[in-house]
């Protein structure tokens, strides 16, 4: 049953991630995915046991502390609700140079890398996932576009939302999140998951935080203290998803020391015995303290 309500759990939460691209920005939203690591915590420990050390608990403060700030300091996205708005900001000289630009790079590492070196080094296999998900993240956020332009507007024309060539290479560039999720299987399967999560979320989220500046230019009206604000709590929860994964098997206690008054005057006695010369001949000798 347990193990029922968790994957329940992350189905629903995959698909409001989904639906909330269309009511925050993806500054926004991505990063507070690091709060599904604390509901995933609370509930492997309630439902299945895990104990959660002080260090988790640490991170998990953390990771609350830097989601607030965020949202606080969150950015105002610029409202794209047409397809031809839409189309416009994805034929941008600035994103199509930088669209190509992680292409290559996904496809080198995929090519060259991925063979060679995807068995002994983690950042291959997750800097692929992370790449690819700049794309499956932008065409997330143009299909809720569509979606709820279609509906806000009682535009019930399938044809619309079916027929356009844009929705359709839309769900294109979403299909590459099975080659996504692909390659994160990989990484989960050769190296350890307490390593492969932090990195992964560090990535990724880098990956489509430098996307969603670029294509939806949500940084644009944010003062230079927003910004910086905002960055650091980024990097606050990156330290407590670290801290949540890399410790988790650590065991951190804090006891104090009871010291009794007979191990006080056990030692001392002890140091004054170690402290006297050997016996002579001439018979025992008698030292006065004063």
């Amino acid at each position: 049953v347990s193990w029922h309500l968790l994957l329940s759990w992350g189905l629903r939460r995959e698909v409001l991630n989904f639906v909330a691209y269309a009511f925050a920005p993806v500054t926004l939203v991505t990063p507070l995915g690091a709060l599904a690591v604390i509901v995933s915590a609370v509930l492997s420990s309630v439902l299945l046991g895990e104990a959660l050390n002080l260090i988790g608990k640490l991170g998990c403060f953390l990771c609350i502390i830097g989601s607030v700030l965020l949202v606080i300091h969150a950015p105002q996205e610029k409202e794209v609700t047409s397809l031809q708005e839409l189309t416009v900001k994805l034929l941008e000289p600035g994103f199509l140079v930088y669209a190509i630009l992680v292409f290559l790079a996904a496809f080198v590492l995929i090519v060259i890398f991925a063979p060679r070196f995807g068995q002994t080094h983690i950042l291959v296999y997750i800097s692929i996932c992370s790449l690819l998900g700049a794309f499956t993240v932008a065409s997330a956020k143009g299909l809720i576009i569509v979606l709820t332009s279609w509906i806000l507007k009682l535009n019930f024309n399938l044809n619309v939302l079916f027929v356009s060539r844009l929705t359709h290479d839309l769900n294109r560039i979403l299909f590459v999140s099975y080659f996504q999720v692909n390659y994160l299987n990989k990484s989960l399967d050769i190296f350890n998951t307490q390593m492969v999560y932090p990195i992964y979320y560090v990535f990724f989220t880098s990956v489509v935080l430098c996307t969603s500046i670029i294509l939806f230019q949500e940084w644009s009206s944010m003062s230079p203290i927003a910004v910086v604000t905002t960055v650091g709590s980024f990097m606050v929860i990156v330290v407590g998803v670290a801290m949540l994964n890399l410790f988790r098997d650590s065991t951190v206690r804090i006891q104090p020391k009871h010291f009794k008054e007979e191990d006080k005057y056990g030692l001392i006695e002890n140091m004054m015995i170690e402290s006297l010369p050997p016996m002579g001949e001439e018979g025992p000798r008698v030292f006065i303290i004063s």
